[in-house]
Formats: structure tokens, C-alpha cells, sequence
């Protein structure tokens, strides 16, 4: 089993998640550990929002460790957003790394459930990195798509 030291999980949440990753069931895993399979069920939500929560940190502090930040309303357009990021960028010397159609494909995919008829819904903050990243963070816990770079 995997050190839970240093971690929000706890060993029996790394345990429950080893078995139930490597394809055991529920029911399963309760037998192994002698418990029931609504405690495993219970144990693998907690280690799933914690993991949730985890994430969010960390996507809140690489968007303000950015040297540009700057927070868009609800309501801003896509079109607006885009030429923000862009100005923002040129403000500070920053190469934005997408051109304007990736820049908007990469900005609605990872606020996509934030998004309504091609505005925001919700208040972002942007955050642009040295080498041209773009950096998103938003209030609602379930916006954007995550990925291994964390909205990248």
C-alpha cells in the first residue's frame, strides 16, 4: 500500500482505492476488510472528495502564483475573454501560447460548465504564466475539465 504521510487521504481510503482501482468490488473490498459495502462506498466518496479538494488547491494556487492575474465577471463573453487574456499578456511582455482559436477552444473547454449561450456564468480568475500558459479558477468546485496539468 502507498505512504498516506503527507497526503489528506487516509490508509484506509488509499486501501479502498487500491482494491477498487485494481477491480474489486465493493462488496469485495468490504469482505477483505471485514466491513460492509455501504462503509466501503462511504470511505471511497470521502477519498474522492477530498482528492477533489486536493485539486482545487492546487489549481488555486498556481493561478495566483501567476505574475498576471486578473478576475473576469459573469457575464463576459468569450469573444471578451479572449482579448483580455491577450491584453493582459501584452501589458506584462507575455507571449500568449495559443493562437486566438486555440486560446478559445483551450478557454471554453475548461470553463465549459461555467458557460451559458457563449458567456460566463460564474466570476473566473485568469492567471497568465511566464512561458504563455493560461491559468483558470473558479468558485464553482465542478467547473472546467481537469486535467493532469490542472487546466493548463
Amino acid at each position: 500500500m502507498a505512504a498516506t504521510e503527507g497526503t489528506i487521504l487516509t490508509d484506509r481510503q488509499v486501501e479502498v482505492l487500491g482494491l477498487r482501482e485494481s477491480g474489486h468490488t465493493q462488496q469485495e473490498v468490504a469482505d477483505k476488510l471485514g466491513t460492509t459495502a455501504s462503509n466501503v462506498s462511504a470511505i471511497e466518496r470521502a477519498a474522492e472528495a477530498n482528492v477533489k479538494k486536493a485539486r482545487r488547491t492546487l489549481e488555486l494556487a498556481r493561478t495566483l502564483r501567476a505574475p498576471v492575474q486578473f478576475t473576469v465577471p459573469a457575464g463576459t463573453s468569450f469573444d471578451e475573454l479572449v482579448t483580455q487574456v491577450y491584453a493582459r499578456g501584452d501589458e506584462a511582455g507575455i507571449k500568449i501560447a495559443y493562437c486566438r482559436p486555440e486560446l478559445y477552444t483551450h478557454l471554453y473547454g475548461t470553463l465549459e460548465a461555467v458557460t451559458d449561450a457563449n458567456q460566463l456564468t460564474e466570476t473566473a480568475t485568469l492567471g497568465l504564466t511566464k512561458d504563455g500558459e493560461v491559468k483558470v479558477y473558479t468558485d464553482d468546485g465542478d467547473s472546467g475539465k481537469q486535467n493532469d496539468q490542472l487546466r493548463t
